[in-house]
């Protein structure tokens, strides 16, 4: 077996064996069987990490191409030709999503995840949360044990009508609809609202795990460049004289992955085209409670008549406590929660009833109101840092977790994900932000890791070989 890998090429040697091995499989062992050298032998042989050989075997493994015989080795799978198929179907650069997913779960916890979309666990406060799980566990065993309602406790529904009433979006309480989280949230109305072939724009940069979702959908996604305004709207123009999108996903507040925030002329003129356009707007505010001072939301605006309002707990409280919401007309209720009942039965009832406790006892507002200031502090701390170090800066963000930079001697994020994963730090390429195809010199990066002496060191150094 002859695998080419190539130690200065941009791509990471995980995903280089991957391809070919991918490519071997498809020209020689697709019908099973086939047994793969040993971990030792290929470390070996090609001077690479055992550790490299592991994670792309892992990864074959995990794509149906291989299976591991304990105390024998590894096999071509008889399933691979129907698993290289599917791939070949799939839309392009799914496996970049994943891949990038995987890198920053599977990391060791020695690696410092500076590239990641949540809050460090040293940053997690515990006392109020496991006061609110024994309250649960005490006082009600339906918590415990029992499905949820289809639409999510009303008690929970009720206090969340009120905290979006402080952001202006006038709701009732069978308005909304509780999610496992902003990612099951919008997994929901891709199902829904969309059809493969179907057209919908996106902020470019924007989210990558919705890039993927829409992809593996295989949805027709156009980017609008996102400024520090928000969407840029002669850009947005242009294109509505080119197609006829269906929806658009926007962050009204500290966008992921620029931290920029939704200006009041921006969403009156939006809102104006999606009018005009006929097309809905998709409202992603999941990071609502790191702002201080309330912004302009799209659904206060538009009253719910072509915006669908989503946001989440699982940035602010925790991310194993998977508890969204959606809320919209009612109209599009009923079948939302259809499709919730038929791919979920329910969100989790356990995780509802702490986030009702700790709403209802004050100890989720305090917990917030802490950290944003944590976070702004952390944030102006980052800033004075990266520019410091000479990095250029998209926009100076007044608060949340995000910034998008790029080095001033690296016009390849690839090769800066390489130069920090050498380092122990994981970071994500800048072109998965993106839906158009082709590199990017920019990354994002979590200011809640930025105290660590690692990420100031990556910072302020200059990048070498």
């Amino acid at each position: 077996m002859k695998l080419e890998l190539d130690k200065h090429s941009n791509q990471p040697l995980v995903e280089q064996l991957v391809e070919s091995f991918k490519g071997w499989i498809e020209s020689n062992g697709g019908g099973g069987g086939s047994r793969l050298p040993s971990i030792r032998q290929l470390a070996a042989e090609h001077g690479i990490s055992r550790n490299v050989v592991i994670e792309a075997y892992e990864r074959l493994v995990a794509y149906g191409l291989v299976r591991s015989r304990p105390g024998s080795g590894f096999y071509v799978a008889a399933t691979a030709p129907t698993a290289l198929a599917k791939a070949a179907r799939s839309p392009g650069q799914l496996e970049d999503f994943t891949n990038a997913m995987w890198s920053l779960f599977k990391a060791d916890e020695s690696h410092l995840k500076l590239g990641c979309g949540w809050l460090p666990n040293h940053w997690r406060e515990g006392d109020d949360l496991t006061y609110a799980i024994r309250q649960v566990a005490r006082q009600s065993r339906s918590g415990i044990f029992d499905y949820s309602t289809p639409l999510g406790p009303l008690d929970l529904r009720g206090l969340i009508q009120e905290r979006v009433r402080l952001l202006g979006i006038r709701a009732d309480a069978h308005q909304i609809l509780m999610t496992g989280g902003g990612s099951h949230s919008l997994d929901l109305l891709v199902r829904l609202l969309l059809e493969p072939g179907d057209v919908v724009f996106v902020e470019s940069p924007g989210y990558y795990n919705l890039l993927g979702l829409l992809r593996l959908q295989r949805i027709q996604v156009v980017g609008v460049p996102r400024l520090a305004d928000g969407p840029d709207i002669e850009h947005l123009e242009a294109l509505l004289a080119q197609h006829k999108p269906k929806l658009f996903f926007v962050n009204s507040v500290f966008q992921n992955p620029t931290g920029s925030i939704l200006a009041p002329a921006v969403a009156h003129r939006l809102l104006q085209l999606a009018e005009a356009h006929d097309f809905q707007v998709v409202e992603d505010d999941i990071y609502a409670d790191f702002q201080h001072e309330s912004s302009i939301r799209l659904a206060s605006l538009d009253d719910l008549n072509r915006v669908i309002y989503l946001s989440s707990f699982s940035k602010s409280l925790s991310s194993s406590l998977r508890v969204g919401f959606i809320i919209a007309r009612q109209p599009l209720l009923k079948p939302l929660v259809d499709i919730k009942m038929l791919t979920s039965i329910s969100a989790s009832h356990f995780a509802e009833q702490v986030v009702t406790t700790m709403l209802q006892n004050g100890s989720y507002r305090k917990l917030t109101e802490r950290l944003r200031t944590k976070l702004s502090e952390q944030m102006a701390s980052t800033l004075t840092q990266l520019k410091k170090a000479g990095w250029v800066l998209f926009l100076e963000p007044a608060g949340g977790m995000f910034v998008w930079a790029r080095h001033p001697a690296i016009h390849s994020s690839t090769q800066l994900v390489q130069y920090a994963q050498r380092r122990g730090i994981t970071l994500s390429p800048g072109h998965l932000f993106l839906p158009e195809d082709g590199d990017s010199p920019w990354v994002r990066l979590n200011v809640a890791y930025m105290n660590d002496a690692r990420a100031r060191s990556f910072i302020s150094e200059p990048i070498g070989p």
